[in-house]
């Protein structure tokens, strides 16, 4: 190993984050759905902040966020590559993007769930105790 290998691993480490973050950019750019996902999750983030949660309950809600967008970053990236592959209708085409769609949806709807789960709660006793005075 020579001395120069340790910068040449940092820069294509470098790269690879520039990357990303250009995938990022692309979905947000193009992709409708992945700006509703993250219209939603600055609601979540500012009702969890208005509701003090803990640790944990912080915890499971970013892992259930960072699953829908990392599903809607597949959905996107597969979709892609599909009508690169099959600029013509087919039916396999198709069946692999609603599959793709429908992975989306399983996790978006698991994720509601989960919030519904952790900020249900509290915010009913919020609410409760507002409308109580």
């Amino acid at each position: 190993m020579n001395s120069s290998e340790p910068a040449k691993h940092s820069a294509n480490r470098l790269e690879s984050f520039r990357h990303a973050f250009a995938g990022w950019y692309y979905l947000l750019k193009t992709q409708p759905n992945a700006r509703i996902h993250i219209a939603a999750t600055m609601a979540v983030v500012a009702m969890g902040l208005w509701l003090e949660l803990e640790t944990t309950q912080w915890a499971i809600l970013w892992l259930a966020i960072g699953l829908v967008i990392a599903a809607e970053c597949f959905n996107s990236a597969i979709e892609a590559v599909v009508d690169l592959a099959s600029p013509q209708i087919h039916p396999l085409a198709k069946a692999a993007k609603d599959m793709c769609a429908g992975g989306v949806l399983a996790g978006a709807c698991a994720a509601a769930i989960a919030g519904l789960l952790i900020l249900g709660p509290p915010l009913l006793v919020r609410l409760i105790d507002w409308v109580m005075g």
